[in-house]
């Protein structure tokens, strides 16, 4: 009689990790590259003017680059979470599989849309701007609509998300998203109807940072779930 030697099988390596650990560095490269930005730029103030002007001036490649290489990261995460998404149960893991991935990766299309539209120079940035609201010009107005679209999914996102950990009974993610999904609408429309305050402009700071910590965490918590 023979015996039975039992098959040693090496641990899953699912794809979704790499690309979510991609979404996990996208928040921190964003934040960083930008806050630098506004720290030593001439003439910004962090009080009066968003992080969409630093796409102007002699300098304003970096920002674009930041906004395209971000989008990668972002879209990337998307791939990730729409593989970490198709377990689970029911209803739950249908909406989320769905609707969560393509809404933020619709956020990181958004950041490709800021970037070959950048915002027009206002509120006396970059440096020889004249003071003032400035001139509105088609690229300004496409920048606001693609930014506004955008914002709109990655909130969006956070609710759908927020739904799929209720019904896991994860209670603390689902009022985390929630709560950042509301903070990052709030901001955007103090943002846009603020005109330069200080209040709108440093809220709307506050709301990305939040959206962007949140995607980083998600990713991470899926890195360590997914099998």
């Amino acid at each position: 009689m023979t015996a039975h030697v039992p098959t040693i099988r090496p641990a899953a390596i699912t794809p979704a990790r790499p690309l979510l650990m991609l979404g996990v560095a996208a928040g921190p490269l964003y934040v960083a590259a930008g806050l630098a930005q506004a720290l030593t730029r001439e003439g910004f103030d962090l009080t009066r003017h968003s992080w969409s002007l630093l796409a102007n001036g002699d300098l304003g490649w970096i920002q674009t680059a930041n906004f395209l290489v971000t989008a990668v990261l972002t879209i990337a995460a998307a791939a990730g979470l729409r593989t970490a998404l198709s377990g689970g149960p029911g209803a739950a893991r249908s909406r989320g599989a769905r609707w969560a991935p393509a809404l933020v990766a619709a956020f990181g299309v958004s950041l490709i849309g800021a970037a070959l539209f950048p915002a027009d120079p206002a509120l006396g940035f970059p440096a020889g701007t004249p003071d003032g609201p400035g001139t509105v010009t088609a690229t300004g107005l496409a920048h606001l609509a693609v930014g506004g679209i955008g914002f709109s999914c990655m909130a969006a996102a956070c609710y759908v998300i927020a739904s799929r950990f209720a019904r896991e009974g994860r209670r603390g993610w689902a009022i985390y998203s929630r709560v950042t999904g509301t903070a990052f609408l709030m901001s955007f429309a103090g943002i846009a109807s603020g005109g330069g305050a200080a209040w709108s402009t440093l809220g709307f700071v506050a709301g990305m940072v939040a959206v962007w910590c949140w995607l980083s965490l998600v990713s991470l918590h899926f890195t360590r779930t997914t099998a």
